[in-house]
């Protein structure tokens, strides 16, 4: 089952997107829709509200009046607090319910849960997949104004008491911009449904991962953003199995090109712990890339590189890897044990990169020789042709190491 958390502010177009995906086969689970379910006459939910907000709330056939509670409620802070404490673990109580319903029908499903103070709740992290959805704010005031009757104070109120643009710009994976009309916005949902949330669905039912590409990019300014978006994720997942987990390799290392792959390392304490992993790596978007010992005792994989496993004793060579699902983010996920030589170097690469100018000039240069390598024998022939720099290179970053003192 694939989860993916859609938001955005109020009047951005929610609603349009959801719908969208809901014809085409996802289960949608809209926060809106529950919040007010939980809030229904004879609920606990209408009773807790009534005694934190009076009964003026209440309109004469004992229903909630939003208008009022709105009134009230986004007038301050430490009140839009008391409301949220109340309707929210209500919501996810209900949310759960829902879920775990919809992942009855079985391992390709997509779940798209639509909440609305998603980036409030930190709640991104906890999907394989954020969409969200955008449009300026005088737009969104606009249409609340003339869509949905608001008083335009009320409107910029609501407004002002979400999130802010950059909030949410932190944790999407995609962006949908709403500026267009709605047609426009029907037309992004259904290119992005087509061609990356339903291969991603069908890529995890199968624990199918995708592969990485060879050829190389300009360095892209936002790989820092998105490997901080993944880090999140991982920790969520990985939870307190994992003793760090770090963005490697080159596209951490400012100003490298590079092919275009999020390299992640997750330390553990042993191999078991990577294994017991697994399971919680494919929920998150990760399946397990089947593992492969060569001759010379490195493990190597049919999606990832192994410059990194190849020093000391071929024992502590050893690693799991776990690659994306998602067709939109390759990401290779390597799993290593601390304090192993593997482990160590990839934490040390992109550091020492990072400050040798010439280093990274002579790596260029083979990852180049490594891109026309890889054109003709895919990923195993790129890796193989930086082989012979990485012999040198284990050593040099090392003597950089002692020389300056550094230290995972």
């Amino acid at each position: 089952m694939l989860r993916i958390g859609l938001t955005g502010g109020i009047g951005a177009g929610k609603s349009t997107v959801s719908a969208t995906f809901s014809r085409y086969g996802a289960v949608v689970v809209d926060g809106d829709v529950i919040a007010r379910e939980v809030v229904e006459p004879g609920t606990e939910g209408l009773a807790a509200l009534v005694e934190a907000f009076g009964p003026g709330i209440l309109l004469p056939d004992g229903a909630l009046d939003r208008p009022a509670l709105a009134a009230i409620a986004f007038s301050d802070d430490d009140k839009r607090a008391t409301l949220n404490g109340i309707v929210h673990p209500l919501v996810a109580k209900r949310r759960s319910e829902l879920i775990a319903q919809a992942a009855e029908a079985g391992e390709a499903t997509v779940v798209v849960e639509d909440i609305p103070l998603l980036v409030e709740s930190q709640m991104a992290p906890m999907f394989p997949l954020v969409i969200v959805v955008h449009a300026e704010i005088e737009t969104r005031v606009a249409r609340l104004v003339e869509l949905r009757g608001m008083a335009e104070a009320d409107a910029r109120a609501r407004v002002a008491a979400q999130a802010t643009e950059p909030q949410r710009r932190a944790v999407a994976d995609v962006w949908l911009d709403n500026s267009g009309d709605q047609d426009d916005l029907v037309a992004q949902a259904l290119q992005l449904w087509q061609q990356r949330i339903r291969p991603f669905a069908d890529n995890l039912a199968a624990h199918r991962t995708v592969p990485s590409p060879t050829q190389l990019v300009p360095a892209d300014p936002t790989w820092p953003d998105q490997g901080e978006r993944i880090l999140a994720r991982l920790r969520t997942a990985c939870g307190h199995r994992a003793l760090r987990i770090d963005h490697i390799g080159s596209t951490a290392v400012p100003g490298l090109d590079a092919k275009d792959v999020i390299d992640v390392q997750v330390t553990v304490e042993s191999l078991a712990m990577a294994d017991e992993l697994a399971e919680s790596l494919l929920s998150a978007g990760y399946p397990r890339i089947a593992a492969i010992t060569a001759d010379n005792g490195k493990t190597d994989a049919r999606s990832t590189v192994a410059e990194f496993d190849h020093a000391g004793d071929p024992a502590l060579w050893q690693k799991r890897v776990h690659a994306s699902a998602d067709p939109g983010r390759a990401t290779n996920v390597h799993i290593r044990v601390a304090g192993w030589p593997n482990q160590q170097f990839a934490l040390l690469f992109p550091c020492w990169l990072a400050v040798d100018a010439d280093a990274r000039t002579e790596y260029l240069a083979v990852k180049r020789e490594a891109e026309r390598a890889g054109a003709g024998g895919g990923i195993a022939a790129y890796a193989d042709a930086k082989e012979g720099w990485f012999d040198a290179a284990y050593r040099r970053a090392w003597a950089w190491a002692d020389d300056t003192g550094w230290r995972p």
